[in-house]
């Protein structure tokens, strides 16, 4: 699918690796919907792209619907959507202070394996209405795994099934969505320089960069977004999870 003229969406893209790809996808022409909880740094990254802006929980089904609604007003229905919105709680499931807390478990399934799936189902109902293109192509889903999904370490319970999740629902949507023309791929990174990282000392860095085999160095979001560009572009990746983690593999702890 061409970038340039057309509609695309990113969550969580006021910072990390979904900032990366909303400016990689201006940079290439397409009319971004930047969609963030935090609505200011949503504004300032789609003012600087020229893209607009949308606060939204991407688990909240009211959210998401106007959210969507204030895109497809701006620049039609996404025909690309880049979903980069998560977070991460470090618990082991029975600690010193006894078993890890259902609630915070639910919220990071909630906001990463429901908040992905929210955001595919809605946008691919406006989606299928849109005239087909090159190869009877409607569009393209971009999720956001991690390496975590496969070799989750201890304390990431949470993360690694939510994780998880994204990965396992990718081909039955994307099986589900090929008679409509509208592929599913998942980026799964390993670790990269987001801005959590980079308030880390040097040393701390350095010392997570040393498991990695190649390069030795921690990811960069550009390379995360170069990821995506390719899945977008590339009409005949379907159904596939990408590892981007520099051949590394997580230990235990």
């Amino acid at each position: 699918m061409q970038l340039d003229g057309t509609s695309a969406m990113v969550t969580g893209g006021a910072s990390g690796l979904g900032e990366a790809t909303a400016r990689m996808l201006a940079a290439s022409g397409a009319r971004v919907g930047v969609i963030d909880v935090d609505a200011d740094r949503a504004q300032m990254v789609a003012e600087e792209i020229g893209g607009v802006a949308v606060a939204a929980d991407v688990a909240s089904e009211g959210d998401m619907t106007t959210a969507l609604q204030g895109i497809v007003s701006a620049h039609g229905a996404p025909r690309i959507v880049v979903s980069c919105a998560g977070i991460g709680t470090a618990a082991r499931v029975v600690g010193r202070d006894g078993p890890m807390p259902l609630d915070s478990f639910e919220r990071v399934i909630r906001v990463n394996l429901v908040g992905t799936f929210n955001v595919m189902r809605l946008a691919a109902a406006a989606m299928q209405e849109l005239d087909p293109m090159a190869d009877g192509e409607r569009g393209a889903f971009v999720h956001t795994a991690s390496v975590a999904a496969f070799e989750g370490q201890i304390g990431q319970v949470a993360y690694s099934a939510s994780k998880g999740g994204i990965v396992a629902m990718t081909l039955p949507a994307a099986r589900e969505f090929a008679r409509l023309g509208i592929r599913v791929n998942v980026v799964a990174p390993g670790i990269f320089l987001t801005p959590l990282l980079h308030t880390l000392p040097e040393d701390a860095q350095k010392a997570l960069a040393a498991n990695i085999p190649f390069p030795g160095r921690l990811g960069d979001p550009s390379e995360f977004a170069d990821t995506v560009r390719f899945c977008v572009e590339n009409r005949y990746l379907n159904g596939e999870t990408i590892r981007l983690d520099g051949a590394s593999r997580l230990q235990p702890k």
